[in-house]
């Protein structure tokens, strides 16, 4: 081997006279690389929270006419322009009061999705059916006789899973009145096959709250684009934002943009503010 190493505390020197130099520190070079390695480490994986559950504005029930005619006047005086001809057109929005117990929910299932005609029809089948309609009823009944009155399997999941709630779990339907109407609407859509629809529509006509809104709604939506002259018809997170300004009585805003849907959808140029994006 040429050459000799530079001793431990030797002077060994080359031709510049300088000492020479130690070879470079592993230790250094090691943390700079453990530094540099965890720069690339990937980002821990975010953990989905689950959705918070749906708001009701504590109030007043809705739960006959005089309460609802306060409840329009209160209105008005919160939004009065878009309001007011929301009445102008629509007129006086309709009550729509609904038994709060088994048999009210259950009509609200039948109804999914469906045109009150047909609605209509297949309750009146599943009444006869089924007599009386209530949860034993319809734990009894197979479930070829439920298909015969016209239910989706879907459907009949739902109500079997309501029944269920009622008769084994002892779900209060009727005593959901006495709840906050958030603790109400956990409880409904705990039940499998019932959605934040299905509940809202319970807690808007069968137990008369008086800010539960269906935002997911499709008449709702509808009546919300031909009313404030929206170019697209606003999904149910649009339809929330754009509710805000009638809280704490969105429930009595639902009714007066579903009665002026009805008479809306027969004519044009129905807006009531100008076209906006």
């Amino acid at each position: 081997m040429s050459g000799n190493l530079p001793k431990k505390g030797g002077g060994s020197k080359s031709g510049g006279g300088a000492r020479a130099k130690a070879p470079p520190k592993r230790a250094a070079s090691a943390k700079r690389a453990t530094k540099a390695a965890a720069g690339k480490r990937s980002p821990a994986k975010r953990t989905r929270r689950p959705p918070a559950p749906a708001f009701h504005h504590p109030g007043p029930l809705i739960d006959c006419e005089s309460a609802l005619q306060e409840a329009v006047a209160k209105l008005i005086a919160l939004d009065p322009n878009i309001v007011g001809k929301l009445i102008e057109i629509g007129g006086a929005p309709p009550l729509r009061r609904q038994e709060p117990g088994f048999v009210g929910m259950a009509r609200i299932i039948v109804s999914q999705q469906l045109s009150t005609a047909s609605a209509n029809a297949i309750f009146r089948r599943l009444e006869a059916a089924v007599a009386p309609l209530d949860a034993q009823g319809l734990i009894a009944a197979d479930d070829e006789k439920l298909r015969a009155c016209g239910l989706s399997t879907a459907k009949i999941r739902a109500l079997r899973a309501l029944a269920e709630a009622v008769a084994r779990d002892g779900l209060d339907l009727t005593g959901l009145g006495a709840l906050g109407a958030g603790q109400a609407h956990q409880a409904l859509v705990a039940i499998k096959g019932v959605g934040p629809w299905t509940a809202d529509i319970f807690l808007l006509f069968c137990l008369g709250h008086p800010d539960s809104f269906p935002a997911g709604d499709l008449a709702l939506q509808e009546a919300a684009r031909l009313a404030l002259g929206l170019k697209e018809r606003p999904n149910a997170r649009r339809l929330e934002e754009i509710a805000e300004r009638w809280r704490p009585l969105r429930g009595v805003a639902a009714r007066m943009l579903w009665a002026y849907y009805r008479i809306a959808r027969k004519r044009v140029g129905m807006a009531l503010e100008s076209p906006r994006a």
